[in-house]
């Protein structure tokens, strides 16, 4: 039985070292709230560059089954609920009850990572992630953040790119 390397301490990071992406790993004191900001004030990074991961509710609220949705867009930026809903193709998107989050996806709230969920969501990545040759996302657990490719990231998660900032 081969090693396990020493940081897959996450699904999020198992997954990358199956896929064998190129990735690293960042950790650092990860605070009580708003969790992308302190991310790149602790990498010494431009915000623009560290991107969180919100799960939406494509359903509206109606019937028994949530219908949830990943969305990763850049933490100094508000998500347009009504572009995450057009690129979903449903009318109307609503952001997903903590609660089902954290059941769908298997991490905290905080912690969230668009990777290694315990189910697989439609996903999509904001567009200004192509600004950047790396990226920062949640690796799973609030104060670990990994750094990877956007094309790498999208690939992994069959995401598309597309305009999901408010304003």
């Amino acid at each position: 039985m081969g090693k396990k390397k020493p940081h897959a301490a996450t699904p999020a990071l198992a997954l990358l070292d199956q896929a064998n992406v190129s990735y690293s790993v960042h950790s650092f004191e990860s605070g009580t709230d708003n969790f992308g900001e302190q991310a790149a004030a602790a990498l010494g990074i431009d915000p623009d560059q560290v991107f969180k991961t919100l799960v939406i509710d494509l359903t509206a609220g109606k019937g028994p089954k949530r219908q949830l949705a990943v969305t990763c867009i850049p933490v100094s930026f508000q998500l347009s609920l009504k572009k995450a809903a057009a690129a979903c193709k449903v009318s109307k998107a609503t952001m997903a009850n903590p609660h089902d989050a954290e059941k769908s996806s298997g991490y905290i709230p905080g912690g969230i990572s668009p990777l290694g969920q315990k189910n697989l969501l439609p996903t999509v990545i904001d567009e200004t992630a192509l600004l950047f040759e790396t990226i920062f996302v949640s690796g799973g657990r609030r104060g670990l953040d990994v750094e990877i490719a956007p094309t790498d990231l999208a690939a992994l998660l069959n995401a598309e790119f597309v305009d999901l900032v408010a304003g």
